[in-house]
């Protein structure tokens, strides 16, 4: 059961309207490192998680909490569209910011990115919407729930990483004290939330219950293990051979990098198996005799492919 407070986690109000920083609110709710990606993927992980009691809770808890972020933002922007005038499509394109990203190739494609979401006005009557900045609808694939609480963990230690660097990006493009203050709340959130995945994936370890390298159960003797510390030079220039990956015990213990300057390949050139006539793609070597391969039910497609599927 979820239960729903009326008062906000943390907000201070714009203290004027600004449908164009609106507009980039957006990405914070429904880009694909946003507060609805990681409340979904929290949420997913913590009902599917099928460890110990502790971690199921946290990431219900997490979860529950970005909820409330979500509150948050679309409360700012309904704050940032309000007395918003309409018109203010072209004076979006004075964004310095937008300016210089764009590099003013295209006037219009300047006043576009920088311009008021239309859709604010159009489809959400100056509210928030499940969307990025660009428009782009929320989508499902974003979030991460595989049911490997390891997998899981260091998944979330991106997506707060990611998160918190574009919630800082968007603090630098504010001058509003309003907007600031807000975002620095959210910004120390993702602060705590990087330093509980840390900590989880810790704790994790150290239950014995998974490790380096995910998934920990799967037996190490069926990988060929003479290529599972090599690292591969594929580029020219050796300057990658002085990274801590190239040298010195691997970081799960297990072995010892190898840095391999030039390496070769350990495969033959592919021969392409020969096209099936049944499903008349184009073969290597022209046909000559036009033979009709297809008979009975071969003049049906879904049966050809079926034989094929299944060797018959």
């Amino acid at each position: 059961m979820f239960y729903h407070t009326k008062k906000l986690q943390y907000f201070k109000p714009p203290q004027k309207p600004d449908a164009v920083y609106a507009k980039k609110i957006q990405e914070l709710i429904g880009g694909t490192f946003g507060e609805m990606t990681v409340m979904m993927q929290y949420l997913f992980q913590g009902w599917n998680c099928r460890g110990p009691a502790k971690y199921r809770d946290m990431l219900l808890d997490i979860g529950t909490e970005e909820i409330g972020h979500i509150e948050m933002l679309a409360t700012m922007i309904a704050h940032l569209l309000d007395k918003a005038p309409i018109n203010l499509q072209e004076d979006g394109a004075k964004d310095p910011v937008v300016g210089a990203v764009m590099g003013g190739t295209s006037p219009r494609d300047v006043i576009m990115a920088a311009a008021m979401n239309p859709q604010h006005a159009i489809v959400s009557g100056l509210g928030a919407t499940a969307a990025d900045s660009v428009g782009y609808p929320w989508n499902g694939r974003f979030i991460v729930a595989s049911g490997n609480l390891m997998a899981d963990f260091r998944s979330n230690l991106h997506a707060e990483t990611q998160g918190r660097l574009q919630a800082v990006r968007m603090y630098e493009m504010s001058d509003d004290p309003g907007v600031k203050d807000t975002l620095s709340f959210m910004i120390a959130r993702d602060t705590m939330h990087q330093n509980q995945w840390l900590a989880a994936i810790e704790d994790l370890k150290d239950s014995g219950l998974e490790d380096t390298p995910v998934p920990s159960s799967f037996p190490l003797e069926l990988e060929k293990r003479e290529f599972a510390y090599q690292f591969w030079n594929n580029s020219d220039g050796t300057d990658s051979a002085e990274g801590r990956w190239a040298k010195g015990k691997s970081m799960d213990g297990k072995g010892e990098f190898e840095y391999i300057e030039n390496p070769k390949p350990l495969g033959p050139e592919p021969v392409p198996p020969q096209v099936d006539p049944r499903l008349h793609g184009t073969p290597q070597v022209r046909n000559s005799t036009n033979t009709n391969v297809t008979n009975g039910n071969d003049n049906n497609p879904l049966v050809a492919i079926k034989r094929i599927v299944t060797g018959s």
